[in-house]
């Protein structure tokens, strides 16, 4: 069974480049306007690698998460006929041996920086960098789904942290 187990952090500074493994570059798109129940996400990894997924909060720290590699023409004709989408730029880092990412958001969710680390089980400590901010592990209002939806630009983060 496909299980994801993340925490997500407001990026707070640019202290993070300096530990930058890699970039990628990210569209995507979803297929469905709820968040509250299963996301059906399209995605395409600088133009090379495409994916389906379908993903659910279990309980906003631990979801499911099934991704299954597709064509790379089949996701672009997805990506058009959607109307939820989203480009950022992925950054891996390796800090004290946990592969952290840092995605930088564009266009309409521009500045917005979210922070990730995937744990292996929910109970995993992990020692949290200094340039992360504002914890926002389930939130859904700060999802990606959901800023597919919504940019940034219509709701600050203030207000997206009051949705809950």
């Amino acid at each position: 069974m496909g299980i994801e187990i993340e925490r997500r952090f407001l990026v707070k500074n640019e202290d993070w480049k300096a530990q930058v493994i890699i970039s990628e570059g990210f569209s995507q798109a979803y297929l469905n306007s709820t968040v509250d129940e299963w996301a059906t996400r399209v995605r395409i990894i600088d133009n090379k690698k495409a994916y389906i997924t379908l993903k659910s909060s279990i309980n906003g720290l631990i979801n499911y998460e099934f991704e299954y590699s597709i064509p790379i023409k089949d996701a672009t004709e997805l990506i058009k006929l959607s109307k939820y989408k989203i480009t950022k730029t992925r950054y891996q880092l390796k800090i004290n041996k946990k592969n952290w990412v840092v995605d930088l958001f564009n266009g309409s969710n521009s500045p917005l920086k979210i922070a990730e680390i995937e744990l292996n089980d929910e109970s995993e400590e992990i020692e949290i960098p200094s340039w992360c901010g504002q914890e926002i592990t389930g939130i859904k209002s700060l999802s990606n789904a959901s800023l597919a939806k919504t940019p940034i630009s219509q709701l600050t983060v203030k207000d997206r942290m009051k949705i809950k």
